[in-house]
């Protein structure tokens, strides 16, 4: 291989030129002549000629090629590192995702945790009404509110914020109920006949009846003007068994003479029954009577059947319950408000009413008969 160059003297190219270059231009050029022997000396030399132009850019795209060689070269690591970087970060960041759901599902747990709380509160205010204790709320050691702990920052701050307030709230609910709950046993411990003789159970099967008219004032099915309904009505199928809601003696078993109360009358087939000195239950429009007079019955004892009897317009069980007051007198109570083996819908409300409203106004006195 040679350098080559043609050169013009007075117009014309020497003849050297034309020897070592035979192909090129007219004009002169210098370039690369590139010479290639074969190890057959019977075969030809063969000749690559190259302008100044291709060597040119021959040489800068080897000098290119080169720079983006040692580019790569270097820059190799980074991407590399980049790229397990980027999948770090992705599995951290799937990783914070899953994190995020189990601490989701983890409130979800406490705020369910929160409202059975709520609901044992209100059944445990419940039993306190009924026992006639007070259930203003205790404070003991620590008091209330339980501070909730700070949340550290981080894009879940207010999730766990949250889920601190419902913890420090489930505590508070922990305590009290805590309390509540040794007060209702001791006070069944040491009262167990006043426990006994306190209505505290629903008079007929779970599931087998529909509460259609409640305790309180209502327009009459028959007058259809206001009256005053002391008891609740629980609809039911003919001959469904009523038992007992508390320990007790029958003091009426029957229908009660027309000519001493219409109104009582209108009860039709009726039990009456006494529950130790502070309640006494009725159970009206019967079909069957089982309970006899004089009879001692305990809690859950079978006295009568559902019937359709008296002024009824369908087959259901009036029931009722009368509470003694200071005054000596016995004043209708809602019914619901004792009983604690069933949860009504309006349950919170019925608990406030039964704090809040004054007793019911035109009522039918209880007979003598039912008192002694």
């Amino acid at each position: 291989m040679k350098i080559w160059g043609a050169r013009r003297e007075k117009g014309r190219a020497t003849p050297s030129a034309k020897r070592i270059a035979p192909g090129l231009d007219r004009v002169g050029h210098s370039g690369l002549e590139v010479q290639i022997h074969p190890a057959d000396i019977r075969k030809n030399v063969r000749y690559l000629f190259l302008t100044r132009k291709q060597v040119v850019s021959i040489v800068a795209g080897t000098v290119l090629l080169l720079t983006f060689l040692v580019l790569g070269l270097v820059l190799t690591p980074t991407v590399v590192r980049g790229l397990f970087a980027k999948r770090e970060y992705d599995a951290l960041q799937g990783e914070r995702s899953r994190q995020g759901q189990r601490l989701q599902a983890l409130i979800d747990q406490f705020a369910g945790l929160d409202t059975r709380g709520e609901r044992l509160r209100t059944e445990l205010q419940k039993v306190f009404l009924a026992y006639g204790l007070s259930d203003d709320q205790p404070t003991g050691a620590g008091g209330y509110p339980f501070e909730p702990k700070e949340a550290p920052d981080s894009i879940y701050s207010g999730v766990i914020e949250r889920g601190n307030e419902l913890s420090a709230k489930l505590h508070q609910q922990i305590h009290v109920l805590g309390v509540f709950v040794g007060e209702a046993h001791s006070f069944e411990a040491a009262y167990q006949e006043q426990v006994r003789s306190t209505p505290s159970v629903k008079p007929l099967p779970a599931d087998s009846f529909v509460l259609t008219s409640p305790f309180g004032n209502r327009i009459s099915p028959f007058t259809s003007a206001s009256e005053s309904h002391s008891g609740i009505d629980l609809a039911a199928p003919s001959g469904t068994p009523i038992h007992a809601t508390a320990d007790g003696i029958v003091v009426f078993a029957g229908r009660f003479p027309q000519r001493q109360s219409v109104g009582w009358w209108r009860y039709g087939n009726l039990v009456v029954v006494r529950n130790g000195n502070s309640f006494i239950t009725l159970y009206g429009h019967c079909d069957q009577v089982v309970a006899r007079q004089g009879q001692r019955v305990e809690r859950g004892d079978l006295i009568a059947t559902v019937g359709n009897t008296g002024w009824s317009t369908s087959s259901h069980l009036h029931y009722e319950v009368r509470r003694r007051t200071d005054s000596e007198k016995f004043h209708p109570v809602d019914p619901r408000i004792y009983i604690l083996d069933h949860r009504w819908d309006d349950q919170e409300r019925l608990l406030i009413r039964a704090r809040q409203a004054p007793q019911l106004q035109g009522y039918d006195p209880l007979p003598r008969l039912f008192q002694r």
